[in-house]
């Protein structure tokens, strides 16, 4: 049986009655395809069903969540001092040096079941949590969150605070993706299946929801998430923080106005100047 039939099978048994050997067996052979990058909880497709360009892969998410029922908690510490308590299942993941990842000292954590691959650099404290795929020569700076299956691409730069949200339930729906060259600035936060095309801009202090429009003042167009289909931010888009007013007379009375992002302009050659990575950094 293949091992997407074994996962869903283990999946839908009761896990009182289930064989926990082979049920923990397959768990491992799963999370070691997991850790390398070679299964992901999404991924790229132009397939019927796709969302810009975009897939989730079901059978992946059931399977991490097949590993949280299998585990035990369990203490996990470096001596009375500093004790943790997880489930066996997902520790830490072993890095070496030939995974030629930057993991600089001062309290980041990396769950095993993520994927991050060689010229990463991640600043403390930072966490990468299970599921999640990161690529090559990306930046997780201090104090950022890569949630659960969280995708993100190449070059890209994820600042101070950044907070990519996990999506684990519900199973089909879609995680964060963040795709190449993509540049999220100081304390986002992005969220619930937001999918950033390649080379945004996502100014500092922008919050990605899917029940927050995004107007584009550019094309003057509205983005919105629907039952069928993610946020989605364009493709060189540069995003800032906004507001637009309540017409209700209450609110015009009190001059209220709510948060919402906005597209001011599409990359260009200054903008990328600006957000030009230091290659030496890496």
């Amino acid at each position: 049986m293949a091992l997407h039939e074994q996962i869903e099978q283990f999946y839908a048994e009761d896990i009182r009655t289930l064989d926990r050997t082979a049920a923990l067996r397959a768990f491992n052979e799963f999370k070691f395809f997991l850790n390398g990058g070679e299964i992901r909880a999404a991924q790229r497709s132009t397939a019927n069903g796709s969302t810009a360009g975009w897939i989730v892969n079901n059978w992946v998410k059931k399977g991490i969540l097949l590993g949280f029922r299998l585990g035990e908690m369990v203490e996990i510490g470096i001596n009375d001092q500093f004790r943790f308590f997880d489930k066996n299942t997902y520790p830490l993941k072993r890095l070496s040096l030939d995974n030629q990842v930057r993991v600089v000292p001062g309290g980041t954590a990396i769950r095993d079941g993520s994927y991050v691959a060689k010229s990463v650099v991640v600043m403390p404290p930072a966490y990468i949590n299970v599921g999640a795929y990161v690529d090559e020569g990306t930046m997780v700076d201090s104090h950022a969150l890569v949630g659960s299956c969280a995708q993100i691409g190449k070059r890209v730069h994820l600042s101070a605070a950044a907070q990519i949200g996990g999506v684990l339930e519900p199973i089909g729906a879609m995680p964060v993706i963040i795709e190449d060259d993509v540049m999220v600035g100081g304390n986002c936060g992005i969220y619930e299946g937001t999918i950033v095309k390649r080379r945004a801009v996502i100014g500092a202090g922008v919050v990605l929801t899917g029940s927050t429009p995004v107007y584009d003042l550019a094309k003057q167009e509205v983005y919105r998430r629907t039952a069928d289909h993610a946020l989605v931010i364009p493709e060189g888009a540069v995003v800032v923080q906004g507001s637009r007013h309540i017409e209700a007379p209450f609110a015009k009375e009190h001059h209220i106005a709510l948060y919402t992002p906005v597209i001011i302009k599409y990359r260009d050659e200054k903008t990328d100047a600006g957000t030009a990575l230091e290659e030496s950094l890496r």
